[in-house]
Protein backbone atom coordinates (compact mmCIF):
# COMPACT_ATOMS: atom_id res chain seq x y z
CA UNK A 1 0.00 0.00 0.00
CA UNK A 2 1.20 3.36 -0.98
CA UNK A 3 1.19 5.83 1.79
CA UNK A 4 -0.16 8.77 0.43
CA UNK A 5 0.19 11.27 3.39
CA UNK A 6 3.37 11.38 5.10
CA UNK A 7 5.24 11.79 7.06
CA UNK A 8 4.89 9.30 9.52
CA UNK A 9 6.21 11.52 12.68
CA UNK A 10 2.59 12.77 13.28
CA UNK A 11 3.83 14.99 16.59
CA UNK A 12 7.12 16.17 14.39
CA UNK A 13 7.54 19.48 13.10
CA UNK A 14 7.48 18.24 9.70
CA UNK A 15 3.99 16.57 9.96
CA UNK A 16 2.65 19.53 11.85
CA UNK A 17 3.99 22.27 8.76
CA UNK A 18 2.29 19.15 6.30
CA UNK A 19 -0.89 19.30 8.01
CA UNK A 20 -0.68 23.43 7.72
CA UNK A 21 0.16 23.08 3.60
CA UNK A 22 -2.90 21.08 3.28
CA UNK A 23 -4.72 23.19 4.94
CA UNK A 24 -4.11 25.97 2.75
CA UNK A 25 -6.72 28.17 1.12
CA UNK A 26 -4.62 31.12 0.20
CA UNK A 27 -5.41 30.17 -3.84
CA UNK A 28 -9.08 29.20 -3.09
CA UNK A 29 -10.28 32.22 -5.22
CA UNK A 30 -8.33 31.00 -8.22
CA UNK A 31 -8.25 27.43 -8.06
CA UNK A 32 -11.00 25.74 -10.60
CA UNK A 33 -11.73 22.53 -8.40
CA UNK A 34 -10.78 24.07 -5.42
CA UNK A 35 -8.08 23.71 -3.50
CA UNK A 36 -6.31 20.13 -2.50
CA UNK A 37 -3.19 20.58 -1.87
CA UNK A 38 -0.27 17.70 -2.81
CA UNK A 39 2.36 17.02 -0.57
CA UNK A 40 4.28 14.10 -0.06
CA UNK A 41 7.78 14.55 2.00
CA UNK A 42 9.09 12.73 5.26
CA UNK A 43 12.43 13.78 7.61
CA UNK A 44 13.62 10.50 5.56
CA UNK A 45 13.35 11.24 2.13
CA UNK A 46 16.92 11.60 0.03
CA UNK A 47 15.37 12.70 -3.51
CA UNK A 48 12.78 15.81 -4.24
CA UNK A 49 11.00 15.78 -7.05
CA UNK A 50 9.71 19.21 -7.63
CA UNK A 51 7.68 19.91 -10.74
CA UNK A 52 5.28 21.93 -12.64
CA UNK A 53 1.96 21.45 -10.56
CA UNK A 54 -0.93 18.15 -10.02
CA UNK A 55 -2.64 17.79 -12.99
CA UNK A 56 -7.03 16.70 -12.48
CA UNK A 57 -6.14 13.35 -12.19
CA UNK A 58 -3.50 14.24 -9.28
CA UNK A 59 -5.92 16.22 -7.77
CA UNK A 60 -8.59 13.58 -7.72
CA UNK A 61 -6.75 10.87 -6.03
CA UNK A 62 -4.07 12.65 -4.27
CA UNK A 63 -0.93 10.67 -5.72
CA UNK A 64 1.04 12.71 -8.15
CA UNK A 65 2.75 10.50 -11.41
CA UNK A 66 0.76 8.25 -10.74
CA UNK A 67 0.37 8.42 -14.99
CA UNK A 68 2.36 7.84 -18.35
CA UNK A 69 4.45 11.10 -17.47
CA UNK A 70 5.14 9.04 -14.03
CA UNK A 71 5.89 5.71 -16.12
CA UNK A 72 8.71 7.58 -17.98
CA UNK A 73 10.12 9.46 -14.68
CA UNK A 74 10.55 6.18 -13.34
CA UNK A 75 12.46 5.04 -16.45
CA UNK A 76 14.79 7.72 -16.45
CA UNK A 77 15.14 7.10 -12.91
CA UNK A 78 15.68 3.66 -12.99
CA UNK A 79 13.61 2.49 -10.19
CA UNK A 80 10.09 0.55 -10.21
CA UNK A 81 6.94 1.75 -8.48
CA UNK A 82 7.59 0.48 -5.20
CA UNK A 83 10.95 2.86 -4.69
CA UNK A 84 9.14 5.67 -6.22
CA UNK A 85 6.38 6.23 -3.50
CA UNK A 86 8.70 4.77 -0.37
CA UNK A 87 8.93 7.84 1.74
CA UNK A 88 12.89 6.71 2.59
CA UNK A 89 13.99 7.65 -0.45
CA UNK A 90 11.47 9.61 -2.85
CA UNK A 91 9.35 12.78 -1.94
CA UNK A 92 7.33 15.00 -4.08
CA UNK A 93 6.87 18.69 -3.64
CA UNK A 94 5.56 20.88 -7.00
CA UNK A 95 5.69 24.39 -7.65
CA UNK A 96 2.44 24.64 -7.03
CA UNK A 97 0.61 22.22 -4.71
CA UNK A 98 -2.85 22.21 -6.09
CA UNK A 99 -4.62 22.15 -10.01
CA UNK A 100 -4.19 25.22 -10.91
CA UNK A 101 -6.72 24.61 -13.78
CA UNK A 102 -6.78 24.73 -17.56
CA UNK A 103 -5.86 27.44 -19.96
CA UNK A 104 -5.83 27.89 -24.26
CA UNK A 105 -2.65 25.28 -24.35
CA UNK A 106 -3.10 23.07 -21.25
CA UNK A 107 -2.24 23.14 -17.54
CA UNK A 108 -2.44 27.09 -16.46
CA UNK A 109 1.20 28.04 -14.57
CA UNK A 110 1.45 26.85 -11.07
CA UNK A 111 -0.06 29.29 -8.69
CA UNK A 112 2.93 32.06 -7.69
CA UNK A 113 2.11 31.96 -4.28
CA UNK A 114 2.96 28.50 -3.96
CA UNK A 115 6.69 28.51 -3.71
CA UNK A 116 7.38 31.57 -2.02
CA UNK A 117 4.92 30.26 0.91
CA UNK A 118 6.19 26.53 1.66
CA UNK A 119 8.85 25.45 -0.50
CA UNK A 120 12.33 26.61 2.17
CA UNK A 121 9.64 25.81 5.26
CA UNK A 122 9.65 22.50 4.14
CA UNK A 123 12.85 21.81 2.50
CA UNK A 124 14.52 23.02 6.04
CA UNK A 125 12.54 19.95 7.99
CA UNK A 126 14.19 17.80 4.87
CA UNK A 127 17.53 16.88 7.07
CA UNK A 128 17.75 13.98 4.83
CA UNK A 129 17.63 15.60 1.36
CA UNK A 130 20.49 15.12 -0.96
CA UNK A 131 19.04 16.01 -4.39
CA UNK A 132 16.10 17.94 -6.01
CA UNK A 133 14.83 17.10 -9.41
CA UNK A 134 13.61 19.95 -11.30
CA UNK A 135 11.62 18.92 -13.77
CA UNK A 136 10.28 21.83 -16.27
CA UNK A 137 11.02 25.47 -16.73
CA UNK A 138 9.15 26.69 -13.76
CA UNK A 139 10.85 24.35 -11.29
CA UNK A 140 14.22 25.09 -13.37
CA UNK A 141 13.53 29.22 -12.82
CA UNK A 142 12.44 29.48 -9.49
CA UNK A 143 15.92 27.10 -7.97
CA UNK A 144 18.57 28.21 -10.92
CA UNK A 145 17.49 31.54 -12.37
CA UNK A 146 18.17 30.22 -15.86
CA UNK A 147 15.37 32.87 -17.24
CA UNK A 148 18.08 33.89 -20.25
CA UNK A 149 18.38 30.36 -21.48
CA UNK A 150 16.04 27.62 -22.91
CA UNK A 151 15.15 24.57 -21.10
CA UNK A 152 16.75 22.03 -23.26
CA UNK A 153 20.04 24.69 -23.24
CA UNK A 154 19.63 24.32 -18.74
CA UNK A 155 18.90 20.62 -19.19
CA UNK A 156 22.22 20.01 -21.02
CA UNK A 157 24.38 21.93 -18.34
CA UNK A 158 23.01 19.12 -15.72
CA UNK A 159 26.63 18.48 -14.73
CA UNK A 160 27.10 22.22 -14.10
CA UNK A 161 24.68 22.18 -10.93
CA UNK A 162 26.26 18.85 -9.63
CA UNK A 163 27.41 20.28 -6.66
CA UNK A 164 24.56 22.13 -6.45
CA UNK A 165 22.19 19.41 -5.12
CA UNK A 166 19.92 20.54 -8.31
CA UNK A 167 19.46 18.26 -11.04
CA UNK A 168 17.39 19.95 -14.72
CA UNK A 169 15.11 17.91 -16.49
CA UNK A 170 12.27 18.19 -19.22
CA UNK A 171 8.87 17.20 -18.16
CA UNK A 172 8.46 13.34 -19.11
CA UNK A 173 4.72 14.26 -20.62
CA UNK A 174 4.04 11.78 -23.28
CA UNK A 175 3.48 15.44 -25.29
CA UNK A 176 7.24 16.11 -24.56
CA UNK A 177 8.33 12.81 -26.92
CA UNK A 178 9.07 15.15 -30.13
CA UNK A 179 11.60 17.27 -28.61
CA UNK A 180 12.76 13.97 -26.82
CA UNK A 181 13.28 12.78 -30.07
CA UNK A 182 14.55 15.27 -31.54
CA UNK A 183 17.64 15.78 -28.54
CA UNK A 184 18.85 12.29 -28.18
CA UNK A 185 22.17 13.41 -26.05
CA UNK A 186 19.26 13.20 -22.75
CA UNK A 187 19.28 10.25 -23.14
CA UNK A 188 22.11 9.12 -24.53
CA UNK A 189 24.26 11.72 -21.68
CA UNK A 190 21.59 13.09 -19.43
CA UNK A 191 19.91 9.64 -18.23
CA UNK A 192 23.19 8.06 -17.18
CA UNK A 193 23.88 10.86 -15.16
CA UNK A 194 20.31 10.97 -13.31
CA UNK A 195 20.76 7.64 -12.92
CA UNK A 196 24.45 8.17 -10.80
CA UNK A 197 23.18 10.96 -9.51
CA UNK A 198 19.92 9.24 -8.04
CA UNK A 199 21.85 6.33 -6.76
CA UNK A 200 24.55 8.07 -5.18
CA UNK A 201 22.08 10.39 -2.91
CA UNK A 202 19.92 7.34 -2.18
CA UNK A 203 23.07 5.50 -1.14
CA UNK A 204 24.37 8.57 1.24
CA UNK A 205 23.48 8.09 5.15
CA UNK A 206 20.97 10.60 6.68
Amino acid sequence: MIDQNGPRNPRGKLARLAREVRACTVCAAHLPLGPRPVLRVDEAVRVLITGHAPGTKVHATGLPWNDPSGERLRRWLDVDRETFYDLDRFGVMAMGLCYPGRGRGGDLPPRPECAPLWHARVRAQLPSLRLTLLVGRHAQLHYLDTRHETLGDTVRRWRDFAGSGYFPLPHPSPRNTRWLRERPWFEQDVVPGLRRAVAAALAQSG
